[in-house]
């Protein structure tokens, strides 16, 4: 594997998907798709799950304390979280992502190219699970959380497909650039932070892989979005907590 495969992966799947859906995506009962999406939302909490037991490492356990890890993880997950609220990132996401489709669902005239292609990238792009898998890909920690968003998009490609046609391909490009980018920010990322800080936001970035796995399981609508400061915020509590060690 190389960084930045997940995201290789993860165009692949669309493109596949896509064909899929305009050749016989109709065919496909929506029982069977949201299925999928259920047992991706199981499969998440599992990665989730494992990313949060990698990242409380010994690096993690001597920059601040074993028995602080999880107190610093909890700490980047309540002030994020609430500075997230706050600021309500995940409805203005939501709300972001209406206004763009309106924007250019009204330019195209009724051209479904234009409606699919629109449509396919702001599902494909706007979400934490293409936030966290590109950079954790980046951060050299895998690409197992794109390759389920993989699958995830190539269902989603497949329903699109089969009611707008080809334009949902053209989603490929934006996506591609997008999580390209993400990708070598995290391995910028990874080649300045210490170890115990990358550990960190892998564990936070878990937690907030176990909401979104709640989510798309449908057991509990879970705000993740608001959650994706505390990003940010984990590898600096992780500095302060050594200042003073």
């Amino acid at each position: 594997m190389f960084i930045g495969f997940g995201t290789v992966v993860n165009v692949v799947a669309v493109v596949i998907g896509s064909t899929v859906g305009v050749l016989v995506g109709h065919r496909l009962p929506h029982q069977t798709r949201e299925l999928v999406t259920q047992i991706l939302g199981l499969f998440t909490l599992v990665i989730g799950a494992s990313s949060v037991a990698s990242g409380m490492s010994e690096a993690f356990a001597e920059a601040v304390g074993s028995q602080a890890r999880l107190l610093v993880v909890l700490g980047a997950l309540l002030i994020g979280g609430i500075a997230g609220s706050l600021l309500q990132i995940e409805r203005r996401l939501d709300r972001g992502a209406e206004l763009l489709h309106d924007r250019f669902a009204a330019r195209s005239e009724g051209s479904t190219f234009v409606e699919g292609a629109v449509t396919s990238t702001l599902v494909f792009c706007v979400g934490p699970l293409s936030i966290l898998g590109s950079l954790s890909d980046g951060l050299g920690q895998g690409s197992e959380q794109l390759l389920v968003k993989s699958v995830m998009d190539g269902f989603a490609a497949i329903a699109f497909a089969s009611s707008l046609g080809i334009g949902v391909m053209a989603s490929v490009l934006p996506l591609a650039v997008y999580q390209g980018l993400l990708t070598l920010l995290g391995f910028a990322l990874g080649n300045f932070l210490p170890i115990a800080q990358i550990d960190a936001l892998g564990a936070t970035g878990g937690v907030i892989l176990l909401g979104l796995g709640f989510r798309l399981a449908g057991i509990k609508q879970i705000p993740v979005g608001d959650l994706l400061p505390a990003l940010v915020l984990a590898p600096l509590l992780v500095a302060a907590v050594g200042l003073f060690r």
